[in-house]
């Protein structure tokens, strides 16, 4: 038996796994993500590495094979445990062990370490009133200066001598010598969380808030470590039951990763964990350089800190004593990675907390359908909030239809309702955001006289328009002609949405001039605090108008806005993916959630040309079950996830012909092992963009009710690509329950 060993784990360049022998002793020991000592190199030094895979085949000399020693005392490493998570995600998901431990681990790069030079005083007191008197004889002021400084306060900060005293390095180096003060360095870790005043006011919880503590707390303090859906209406008070779970964690001596879906989130959401943890909060984000993060991580693996807050990559943080996991706003597609392994952060995070005997706790308003699913079939405990903080009331929803609008003459983006509500807010002095529904594209089709979609007829998704005139779809690639005309109603309004935020904001300024309008998009957050300048303008309200994409209606609580509307609410909802719905139902209550959150009631106006469509009506009517209900009738019709597990199967090649001829062979070979297993195939098909930089692509799709079947079906097809040489130049990864269209 052989072991696949790592020797570095930390080093940049993790591209190396050595094999050694396993000794007879040892073969029922070891375990994926032990550490063990092993001879290396030329002069065989004593070296850890950790055992990353097993094999019953030598790929190598097998005279010149060194064998394991033995497991090293600190079995129970951090590494240990992220090494075997890492072996998971490859199983689960694809890929090398390489790509799943250079996702996993923190990766030491050729940072240089932020230091802090101190300069201390080594005479007492009456030496140095003599010095000064001394200098200022000879009149060295700069010395003086120092000699002065040095007098008030022991120890001084270096930079705060030069920049602020003017005191050069020479001046130094002479005191130096003449052992007046000595120069001392200190490792300073870098820290993006800013100080700000810790005010934490004594929250008053709901019965239902107190229930899930409570229940949360008891199951922990007896080691009943499980799952948890936080199903929560938006303004119940999500944020504060974690808060007061981390609490109890953290009292134990343990720690806690906070996980949320956008950057924009962060600086609301950790201010409000600093002002209850103080400074042993950190975050992470892509953002901060790669100095702050590593650095944010040895913070973590050193025990300096008890809550780390930030998006998906945040899931690995090094805690050596991990005993919770948040994911909030669950239903997210930021938690599925793009990346290879294509891993989901839901699935992730319950497999890290199984590994550290840890909680798991899903917070969202609008839960994916996956998690729901889940607590109906009983897999995971349900926790419910179904009434606002403080007593304050869900906001009054309008419905306003686009086809009427455009049949009464007004062409306009906004609403007659919507504009006599933004006049009558503005005349009252509080604030409007205006949310554009941009997830989606204008690659499909729609009539704005009737609201009619042109669909596949074997897919139940809209088709895609081509610039060569055709309607595709890119799961079985059926094609037809566009049309000019609607097929419903003969009108010729049927076009896509084209209007963008920049526009919104122009028309806003022209209809309301002594308006104060913000913008919030890609392009006006682009620099490094982006996001919190134009959040902070907006809740000290600085502005009376905010527009913006989905990164407006996400988590954030501004209590003067009494007014969202919702302009293209159907600009989501027929976009070429099986999840479409689903999204605009999330995004249409998330939104919905941001008015009424003070004390002035609230109200939003849902603008649509699909009015009687089941995810507009509910979300209208903030009804998740009524939705949750008819969407998984469709899931279930169409054998899409949650009813049934799918496996995209991605090819990409630079030769067309190459790719075309190695998909036929993938799928004449995928269809031969689904045929006993009564897997469903479909395509190869084109995806949604084709060809990029000159490389083709192209996808598969594999549906079956049991995820295990589906992981055999990815390593049959693994071995196949590997043993088959003509794959060599084609690029191929597989992505479970997929949640981007590709």
């Amino acid at each position: 038996m052989f072991a696949d060993i790592i020797i570095d784990i930390t080093h940049e360049k993790l591209d190396k796994i050595f094999q050694y022998r396993v000794p007879e002793a040892l073969e029922e020991t070891l375990a994926v993500g032990m550490e063990v000592e092993v001879p290396f190199g030329m002069g065989n030094r004593l070296t850890r590495g950790y055992v990353v895979g097993f094999s019953e085949t030598c790929g190598y000399d097998e005279e010149k094979m060194k064998e394991i020693l033995r497991p090293a005392g600190r079995s129970v490493a951090i590494e240990s445990r992220l090494v075997a998570l890492a072996a998971w995600m490859k199983e689960s998901y694809g890929g090398t062990m390489i790509q799943a431990l250079k996702t996993v681990l923190p990766i030491r790069r050729t940072e240089q370490a932020k230091e802090q030079r101190i300069l201390r005083r080594l005479i007492s007191v009456e030496e140095g009133k003599k010095k000064l008197e001394e200098y200022l004889h000879k009149n060295q002021k700069a010395r003086a200066r120092l000699m002065a400084a040095l007098l008030d306060d022991e120890e001084i900060d270096y930079s705060l001598v030069t920049k602020k005293l003017n005191i050069t390095l020479p001046v130094v180096r002479a005191l130096e010598e003449q052992k007046v003060l000595e120069v001392s360095f200190h490792q300073v870790y870098r820290n993006p969380v800013r100080e700000t005043n810790r005010e934490e006011k004594k929250p008053v919880y709901t019965k239902e808030q107190v229930q899930a503590i409570e229940t949360f707390c008891r199951d922990y303090e007896n080691g009943d470590y499980r799952t948890y859906l936080l199903y929560g209406i938006t303004g119940s008070g999500k944020t504060e039951v974690y808060m007061e779970m981390i609490r109890e964690v953290v009292r134990r001596g343990s720690q806690a990763i906070v996980l949320i879906p956008e950057i924009a989130l962060t600086y609301q959401t950790v201010m409000r964990f600093y002002r209850r943890f103080g400074d042993r909060v950190s975050i992470m984000n892509s953002r901060l350089s790669a100095g702050e993060r590593y650095d944010q991580m040895m913070r973590a693996k050193n025990g300096e800190l008890d809550v780390m807050i930030g998006p998906r990559s945040a899931l690995f943080t090094p805690f050596p004593d991990l005993g919770l996991i948040v994911i909030d706003e669950e239903h997210e597609s930021a938690y599925k990675s793009e990346q290879v392994p294509r891993y989901h952060a839901r699935e992730t995070a319950e497999k890290r907390a199984d590994l550290e005997g840890a909680s798991v706790v899903l917070g969202s308003a609008t839960p994916s359908l996956e998690a729901f699913y889940r607590c109906q079939t009983g897999s995971i405990h349900m926790m419910e909030l179904k009434a606002r903080t403080a007593g304050r009331l869900l906001p009054q929803v309008y419905t306003a239809d686009m086809r009427k609008e455009l049949s009464e003459g007004n062409r306009s983006i906004l609403s007659k309702m919507l504009r006599h509500l933004m006049k009558d807010r503005l005349k009252k002095g509080q604030q409007i955001m205006l949310f554009l529904n941009r997830r989606g594209y204008s690659g499909f089709l729609s009539c704005r006289s009737c609201g009619y979609v042109v669909k596949c007829p074997h897919c139940d998704v809209s088709l895609s328009a081509h610039k060569n005139g055709k309607l595709v779809c890119h799961y079985c690639g059926h094609e037809e002609p566009t049309v000019n005309i609607c097929p419903s109603c003969g009108s010729r309004h049927i076009s896509g949405f084209r209007a963008g935020t920049q526009q919104i904001e122009e028309l806003v300024k022209r209809e309301f001039p002594a308006a104060r309008v913000l913008r919030m998009d890609l392009d006006t957050t682009r620099s490094k605090e982006g996001h919190e300048k134009i959040l902070a303008a907006f809740a000290n309200e600085e502005a009376d108008i905010l527009v913006g994409t989905q990164m407006i209606v996400k988590g954030h609580d501004f209590p003067n806005v009494t007014l969202v509307g919702i302009l293209a609410a159907d600009m989501s909802l027929y976009a070429e993916d099986y999840r479409a719905a689903e999204r605009t139902f999330e995004l249409l209550t998330q939104a919905a959630g941001r008015a009424g959150r003070g004390k002035e009631p609230g109200e939003v106006v849902i603008q649509t040309y699909s009015p009687d469509h089941y995810s507009i009506q509910t979300a209208a009517r903030q009804d998740y079950r009524a939705f949750y209900q008819e969407e998984m009738d469709y899931r279930k019709l169409m054998g899409y996830p949650p009813a049934k597990h799918l496996l995209a199967v991605l090819a990409s090649s630079e030769d067309e012909a190459l790719l075309e001829k190695g998909m036929y062979y993938l799928r004449q070979y995928g269809t031969a092992l689904a045929k006993p297993r009564q897997v469903g195939v479909i395509g190869p098909a084109s995806p949604h963009v084709g060809k990029v930089k000159d490389v083709y692509r192209r996808i598969l799709y594999l549906k079956h009710k049991s995820r295990p079947i589906l992981v055999e079906m990815k390593d049959k097809m693994e071995q196949y690509i590997e043993i088959n040489k003509g794959f060599d130049k084609i690029r191929i990864q597989f992505d479970f329950d997929p949640v981007q269209v590709f």
